[in-house]
């Protein structure tokens, strides 16, 4: 459990600016992260000491000064979705446009999408229709990619989980993040392999990552792609 705490090892050297301490049994080493919000998490390993931590971060003062103003930066969900607004779609920025001559209806890139006619705010209504595509198309292919690397899973789910884009569980589960429709198809496909490496590998370890390689070789573009965008989908 992460907890606020108060301690030395729990500041910034350089800002005073308060950071988030996690021990962590599974952990090898010191670890520091910031998350879409703009908090610093700091991981610290079982056997991990007060005085090691603070250490660690004083020497991550520039690094992390660096990822609070990268993560400033990156756009953020629109408040409300109207005609007009841009939203992601299969990878693209797309305009929510009004049927010509139908009411309730809009496009995104020629797609069209039925909605409330009197809705002010069409987020909830795409959201929902992409919920639908994402346990069609998702499934399916989750289903197809395990078929053609010869890896056996039990169940594909499709969840609306707020901190992850797939997880694994050890009885061969893989659970997907509705939200990966607003993907492009190649990243979707990524994280659906990275899931699938995960039955051989319930950890990231090296070889874990080879495995990943050897499924899809352009995993690293794939993980920009949704380090840059998670933000905008709320994640």
């Amino acid at each position: 459990m992460a907890d606020r705490v108060a301690v030395s090892c729990a500041r910034e050297a350089t800002t005073g600016s308060e950071v988030v301490v996690r021990r962590s049994a599974r952990a090898r080493r010191y670890r520091i992260e910031v998350k879409r919000d703009g908090t610093a998490v700091l991981t610290i390993p079982a056997r991990g000491s007060a005085r090691e931590a603070q250490a660690f971060l004083a020497n991550q003062a520039a690094w992390l000064a660096r990822a609070r103003e990268r993560v400033a930066r990156m756009p953020r969900p629109a408040p409300a979705w109207t005609h007009g607004t841009s939203v992601l779609f299969r990878g693209e920025w797309l305009p929510i446009e009004p049927h010509a001559t139908r009411a309730g209806v809009v496009s995104l890139g020629g797609r069209e999408f039925r909605v409330r006619a009197a809705t002010s705010d069409l987020r909830l209504a795409l959201e929902a229709q992409f919920k639908r595509i994402a346990k069609v198309e998702l499934v399916a292919r989750a289903w197809e990619l395990a078929a053609t690397h010869g890896i056996q899973i039990r169940r594909v789910s499709i969840r609306s989980q707020r901190t992850r884009w797939g997880s694994c569980s050890s009885k061969g589960t893989i659970s997907l993040n509705w939200r990966l429709v607003q993907a492009p198809p190649a990243v979707a496909d990524y994280v659906v392999l990275h899931e699938l490496a995960h039955t051989r590998h319930m950890n990231h370890s090296t070889g874990f990552w080879r495995a990943v390689a050897e499924l899809c070789p352009g995993w690293r573009e794939a993980e920009r792609w949704l380090k840059a965008n998670g933000p905008a989908l709320g994640l």
